[in-house]
């Protein structure tokens, strides 16, 4: 497959989904494939800041709409249903367009259920095997009609650790697996872990703003209000690549870092702050960092993956409702945090996956 073309499309749900992309784009171009792009919105934006050199196709997202309330959340996206149908015939319609355009011999879909092809060798990335629902039978039927379009796919690829549960749990490790080969591929992570010489942080909390809105903003404005009340040393990195807006605080306030300056701003902080979103959780626990993790309202798979590692003693974590900085800070500093060690997914591991494909 050297020298080949291979489309690379990672969902529009957050930054996620883009972010875990890395590695991967990376590892295929060491590898000497020649890599093209499709995205829009947040993600392209991104991409284009990460890869310059690459070409971006325009393929529209879902656009999912979140509830400002968790109640109300999964209710929300089940009436968004239709419209997300919509959108996967859409992109299955428009990647026929591309394939024959750009001559695409391999696709690489990061959860975008449309990008598959009868003709040419199609993967499938995902680490929710198993979709979180509030009640079993809804969680029995979403994983039908996950598998139902993941088994269009000639192979799936589930960025964790394959044994004792990984990272994810239940998540990645469900009962039942699809019907096409599954490989785990280990923590994807656009970070390279260096020790920090002699512990000399610059920053005591890195706050990272991260998901899809309304809930991103509403997190926002709750940090921002408590961290006015903190005698610390406080960066808030606002998780806005399009944006260039300067918020004043006697804090350090930043729209958006590319990945090498923002690895180096972790690195440089004590403990994060942070979504539970699974790719900034692998990417945090990558770089061996104390995490307080605030799970987004009413995403049921936030919220079990940040008391999955509470009870693990891997994180620290508390519900969005609850924030209570000034306080929950003291006990962070207390938090007996376990060391774990992460399965990170690298180039070699791109070989071992491609030799099993």
């Amino acid at each position: 497959m050297k020298g080949k073309n291979v489309l690379i499309a990672p969902l529009d749900w957050g930054l996620g989904h883009t972010t875990r992309c890395i590695p991967i784009i990376n590892a295929l171009i060491i590898n000497q494939y020649q890599v093209i792009l499709a995205a829009s919105g947040k993600s392209a934006v991104l991409l284009k800041k990460e890869f310059p050199q690459l070409a971006i196709l325009s393929l529209p997202g879902y656009h999912i709409q979140y509830a400002k309330s968790s109640g109300g959340l999964p209710f929300k996206l089940l009436l968004q249903i239709p419209k997300i149908l919509r959108a996967i015939q859409q992109e299955h319609t428009q990647l026929k367009e591309i394939v024959q355009q750009y001559s695409i011999d391999w696709i690489i879909s990061d959860n975008r259920f449309g990008l598959y092809h009868r003709d040419i060798p199609c993967t499938f990335i995902t680490h929710q095997l198993t979709i979180m629902a509030p009640y079993q039978w809804l969680r029995k039927w979403l994983q039908r009609i996950n598998y139902h379009y993941i088994n269009r796919f000639n192979n799936c690829w589930v960025p964790d650790m394959a044994h004792n549960g990984g990272l994810a749990g239940e998540l990645s490790h469900p009962k039942q697996l699809p019907a096409i080969p599954v490989q785990y591929m280990g923590l994807l992570s656009r970070f390279n872990y260096s020790p920090l010489p002699f512990n000399e942080y610059v920053y005591d909390y890195c706050i990272l703003l991260s998901g899809p809105e309304p809930q991103r903003t509403i997190l926002e404005h709750i940090i921002l209000q408590q961290i006015a009340q903190i005698d610390a040393r406080i960066i808030v990195l606002r998780g806005l690549p399009e944006q260039e807006k300067v918020i004043p605080s006697k804090h350090t306030i930043v729209t958006h870092l590319p990945g090498h300056e923002l690895q180096k701003v972790i690195m440089q902080s004590q403990f994060v702050i942070a979504r539970s979103g699974y790719t900034s959780v692998m990417e945090l626990l990558s770089l061996q960092k104390k995490c307080f993790l605030i799970p987004t309202p009413g995403q049921t798979e936030q919220v079990y993956l940040a008391e999955r590692l509470a009870v693990m003693k891997i994180c620290f974590t508390t519900q969005q409702q609850h924030i209570n900085l000034p306080e929950q800070l003291k006990l962070l500093e207390h938090f007996p945090f376990q060391q774990f060690e992460p399965e990170i997914f690298t180039t070699q591991q791109l070989n071992l996956l491609l030799q099993n494909r």
